[in-house]
Parts: structure tokens; C-alpha cells; sequence
């Protein structure tokens, strides 16, 4: 996703001189392409994150348009009070850009465990969080952002994962993307683990179990649409990298009180205190293509 975004963000620059780059000393090379090619547009606020937001809301009263690009935890919970009070509650055009959200950067350990991220930044007033499933939707979405008012979070994987979509899906912020279509249970995810998701329904079609697989790639604004879409197969479950407050407490809060078979699939309690590569972590979490399926039988030999 780094590089979709990357490669995204630099042809959205050329169109739109409004576009500026902010990092926290971290990224050179593959942010080089960009520094050559808008040197006026670049800044390197060094290990210094909480003034580089400071410094992107006043690029950004400017007119412009400034994307702040760090790793997982840093550009969130370090820079929450500037988030919050400089660009939110101006309702500024900045976009926080954290790459490696989840356990991507798993080897690294609890300081690079970024897992409460969506629940934080879901919370702030008035910005759009969105984590793309594959890197056709980050680079999207990356593109996307910059046509859109007012703040937002951009939650990305690392590089090398797998696309989900064969060609460009149709990306509109706030709109959850139908993978498959299917009528006896549905999957819903968000972030990278789409492929995880998708592999899992493969794995029950050939079982001959029909799967509806939906990107929930906006958490805020949520598509509460395509949740009541998903719910009409009355067993549902929710994947995502992340510990509570995210994707399942979302669609939780639109299925209270219908009779659906809800199971949402997340790291639980105490995952980002353990170091492991993401793999590791993820199978210890259980977010693999195997336990997902694990889990929608258990529910469908109940109903």
C-alpha cells in the first residue's frame, strides 16, 4: 500500500498545486520522487510530530492541502491534542497518513503496535477515517482525499499486500465496496486483512456456502447501508486488525436489536503487549482465512 499510495499521491500532485507532503524524518526513499519533483511542497519536520501537525493546520489555513505521512502510532497518539484541537476543530483540510496500521510492524513490538488508532481517531469531530483494503482502494482513496473538505485519517498497510480486486473498484469515501455477492452469511472488513477475508470466503464457497464479502473502507462516515445490505443474510461477521472500538463496535451499534447472528473477529485484550512478525501475531489472534471460516460455521450449524 506504501508505494500505491506514494505513486498516487505524486500524480495528485501534479494536478492539484494545492498538494504538500509533511514527514516525521522517515520514508526517504520512497518519498525521494516526491522531494525532487516538489522540493517547494516537501517538509521534513524531523522526529518532531506533534509540530508537524501544528505545521500542516497552517499550510492547510493557507489553502493547501498538506498529507502528514508517519508510521502507525506516531502521527495518532502522539499528535492527538494537535489533531484534535488544530485541525479538527478548524475543520482543516490535513490528512494524517499512518502507514503500518495494526500489527504490521509486529517484530517491533507495543510501541509499533498501532490498534486503537481507529477507535481514537473515530472519534475526533468531523474527520473521515478510512482504511484501505488492498492497494487499489489506497490509492484511491488517496486520490480521493484530496478532493473532499475537511480533515481526515488515512490507515494503510506496508507493502506487499495482496490485491483483492482485479482491476479499479469504484472508491467513493463513505461508501463500502460489495466484493461478492452472496446470500448465506456476509464478511465484513476493513483495512488490509481484506485479503485475509477473501480468502476465507473462497474457502467457503468451496464448500458451497454462498458469502457476501464487503470493504468497509470508511469507517467514518460509515456506510450504515451497506451493514443493513450484509445484515439481510442474518449471519455476520466482522474482521479487522484492531482492538475494540473499531469496525465490529461500528456495525454492532446498527445490529442491536435485529435477530442477525453477529461475531466480530479483532484482537483482543492485551494482543499489542506481545512482539511476534504480523503473521505470528495474526494467527495468535486468530485472523486467519481458516478461524473465520471456523467461526461462520460455527453460527450457520446453529441457525
Amino acid at each position: 500500500m506504501r508505494d500505491a499510495f506514494v505513486n498516487a499521491l505524486i500524480e495528485t500532485a501534479e494536478a492539484d498545486k494545492r498538494v504538500w507532503l509533511l514527514t516525521g524524518d522517515l520514508g526517504f526513499k520512497v518519498l525521494e520522487t516526491f522531494a525532487e519533483k516538489f522540493s517547494d511542497r516537501f517538509v521534513n519536520a524531523g522526529v518532531a510530530e506533534q509540530n508537524m501537525i501544528g505545521v500542516a493546520a497552517g499550510i492547510a489555513m493557507a489553502g493547501n492541502i498538506p498529507y502528514v505521512y508517519s508510521l502507525g502510532n506516531f502521527p495518532v497518539m502522539r499528535c492527538l491534542e494537535q489533531i484534535r484541537n488544530d485541525v479538527c476543530y478548524h475543520n482543516l483540510p490535513v490528512r494524517i497518513v499512518a502507514l503500518g496500521g495494526g500489527l504490521t510492524y509486529g517484530s517491533l513490538g507495543y510501541t509499533h503496535h498501532s490498534v486503537e488508532d481507529l477507535a481514537v481517531m473515530n472519534s475526533m469531530p468531523g474527520l473521515q477515517v478510512i482504511a484501505p483494503g488492498d492497494p487499489f482502494e489506497a490509492c484511491a482513496a488517496t486520490r480521493a482525499l484530496a478532493a473532499i473538505p475537511g480533515p481526515a485519517y488515512l490507515r494503510l498497510g506496508r507493502a506487499g499486500e495482496t490485491y483483492v480486486h482485479s482491476a479499479p473498484p469504484d472508491f467513493i469515501v463513505g461508501q463500502a465496496i460489495t466484493v461478492r455477492d452472496g446470500t448465506d452469511c456476509s464478511i465484513i472488513a476493513t483495512g488490509a486483512v481484506l485479503a485475509i477475508a477473501a480468502a476465507a470466503a473462497d474457502l467457503m464457497v468451496e464448500k458451497g456456502i454462498s458469502v457476501r464479502l464487503i470493504s468497509m473502507h470508511t469507517l467514518s462516515p460509515l456506510d450504515v447501508s451497506a451493514i443493513q445490505y450484509a445484515a439481510a443474510t442474518k449471519t455476520v461477521v466482522t474482521v479487522e486488525e484492531h482492538g475494540p472500538g473499531g469496525l465490529a463496535s461500528a456495525v454492532a451499534e446498527v445490529l442491536v436489536g435485529t435477530e442477525v447472528c453477529f461475531r466480530p473477529m479483532r484482537l483482543q485484550a492485551g494482543a499489542q503487549m506481545v512482539t511476534d512478525t504480523q503473521s505470528g501475531l495474526r494467527a495468535r489472534e486468530n485472523l486467519t482465512p481458516e478461524a473465520i471460516v471456523e467461526n461462520l460455521l460455527s453460527i450457520l450449524n446453529q441457525t
